[in-house]
């Protein structure tokens, strides 16, 4: 017993101790997949606008999917929080401009919560055969949810929204941005397990070949689909043509005081719609058949306040052309974010209330409880606005011109409504001054991009304090104004009446990628259950 006791000492003597450089060495190991899956989201975020590197969207992902594959979904859940926090917090800071960081930060908190749960699936789905199809759906339904709760959805930084200058920006016209977004994260997911495949490879792993064809298919089959979509993106002129005015009036200054100044915010507008009207009659520019202002660019309400009317109706007479003017109105015990159509002669004769209404911003869910925690937050939005319920088309001097106002924008069936109710233009009136020179204005107008494509629409972009913009139907940009400056742009752009696959589609892609989410989770769930159980046995 005395040897064995003294042999067993020593061997215990000889094993080698941990030293603190070992122990933080493993500690660190332990700690860079999460510090690689918040960096990977930064990544993801420096591919969105107002910087054109689309493509880093890719490596982004590629980079996400080496760090979940093979875990477990607990670690899968903290590292898609990880990623959606690097991603979301630089895109999304803009929220607190005028604000604060509390809300900012809440926002943030919660939409990573959808970024977890996919980061929970693809770690599950990443054991499966073929894997950067199932995540890269997953991703998607993930989006799908963001769009719809809570408080009827957040879209903000979908996938489809980086692209505006992609190589898979045609894919908006076959799917809309569900299929943008999946061809691009497709891709990403695919030039991660390439890379994984050939890496083995080289150190002498084996390597099947059903499995390395399913990689490069995911890197292939999206950019060859994207080339082969190309034919369904046009600016060609089918229903002729309309001279569009865009104005841009600024406002006295940013930040959310800016409705304090709200008749000079209205005479800005009216002040340059009349330079335009005399630029015109010298001749020095086209008259227009119609002109938009943008949203809010009357939040004194005409209806109720003569002035605003007088004000209005001598642009419009001066201009001597149909003008759409955004104002905020009082009907019938309702508070409005309402776009109206103002004739020369007869005055407002149609309008288009706002039906995707903003939280925290347009109305407060939650007024109660929030009015406890932070008594300042209700007085920010001291009365709610109300939904509109109709889909707004504005027939201006014969052409079908369809409004989504601001936050619209980023709701998929907000914008396609408008082009199935037959509108042969699109207008995005928007007001983005409380959020300052931020990258909100830019991100926006890569929306209204995407969305031209997707419609095969023109699509103008006027804006109280910039950036506005006149967009082709296939996404290019052909006139801009600065941010903060008085200027108007005029142009004779395409009309088009034919919908695209997607116009015709709508949702059905979506629902066709959630359901291929749901089958490869399905199978990832019930494939470790009979693992485990033939463990057992």
């Amino acid at each position: 017993m005395t040897a064995t006791a003294t042999s067993v000492g020593e061997s215990d003597r000889t094993q080698p101790q941990p030293t603190p450089a070992s122990r933080l060495t493993a500690r660190l190991r332990r700690l860079l997949p999460a510090a690689v899956a918040a960096l990977s989201g930064v990544l993801l975020y420096v591919s969105f606008p107002p910087r054109t590197l689309w493509w880093l969207a890719l490596p982004a992902f590629a980079v996400l999917g080496h760090v979940l594959r093979g875990r477990g979904w607990k670690a899968g859940l903290g590292l898609g929080y990880l990623f959606g926090l690097g991603f979301l917090l630089p895109l999304l800071v803009w929220t607190g401009v005028e604000v604060g960081p509390g809300p900012w930060l809440a926002l943030v908190a919660i939409e990573a919560l959808f970024v977890a749960a996919v980061g929970a699936g693809v770690a599950a789905v990443s054991k499966l055969p073929g894997w950067p199809v199932w995540a890269a759906a997953l991703w998607i339904a993930g989006e799908a949810a963001r769009a719809r709760v809570p408080f009827d959805g957040f879209p903000w930084g979908k996938i489809a929204f980086g692209q505006a200058d992609g190589v898979f920006l045609p894919l908006a016209a076959l799917g809309g941005t569900p299929v943008l977004g999946f061809a691009v994260v497709l891709c990403g997911f695919g030039l991660g397990e390439a890379a994984r495949l050939a890496v083995g490879a080289r150190r002498g792993a084996r390597v099947r070949r059903g499995t390395a064809a399913v990689a490069l298919a995911a890197v292939a089959v999206p950019v060859v689909a994207a080339l082969a979509a190309r034919p369904l993106v046009s600016d060609e002129a089918q229903d002729g043509t309309a001279t569009v005015a865009v104005i841009q009036g600024n406002v006295p200054r940013a930040g959310l005081d800016f409705n304090s100044q709200r008749r000079a915010v209205l005479d800005y507008h009216a002040r340059q719609t009349e330079r335009l009207a005399a630029e015109v009659d010298a001749g020095r520019a086209d008259r227009p058949d119609f002109v938009l202002w943008p949203e809010n660019s009357s939040d004194i309400d005409p209806f109720a306040n003569a002035d605003a009317r007088m004000v209005i109706d001598r642009a419009a007479k001066a201009i001597g052309v149909p003008v759409s003017v955004g104002g905020v109105v009082e009907r019938d015990g309702k508070l409005l974010n309402e776009q109206i159509l103002w004739d020369p002669d007869k005055g407002p004769v149609d309008t288009y209330d706002k039906r995707q209404i903003q939280p925290f911003g347009e109305y407060l869910p939650l007024r109660s409880l929030i009015g406890a925690i932070n008594g300042e937050w209700t007085s920010m939005v001291s009365r709610d606005f109300s939904r509109g319920t109709e889909p707004g088309v504005f027939t201006m001097a014969g052409t079908r011109v369809g409004l989504v106002t601001c936050y619209e924008a980023a709701f998929d069936w907000a914008v396609r409504s408008e082009v199935a109710d037959g509108a042969q233009l699109i207008s995005v009136p928007s007001n983005n001054a409380t959020f300052d020179r931020s990258e909100m204005t830019y991100q926006q107008l890569a929306m209204s991009r995407v969305r031209a494509v997707e419609h095969s629409r023109t699509v103008t972009v006027p804006v109280t304090s910039g950036v506005s913009a006149i967009i082709m139907p296939d996404g290019r940009i052909t006139q801009r104004t600065g941010m903060f400056v008085a200027d108007s742009l005029v142009q004779e752009v395409p009309l088009r009446s034919a919908e695209t696959p997607a116009t015709r589609l709508g949702v059905l892609p979506e629902i066709a990628l959630v359901l291929v989410a749901v089958a490869g989770l399905g199978w990832a769930v019930g494939a470790g259950v009979r693992g485990r159980r033939a463990r057992d046995v």
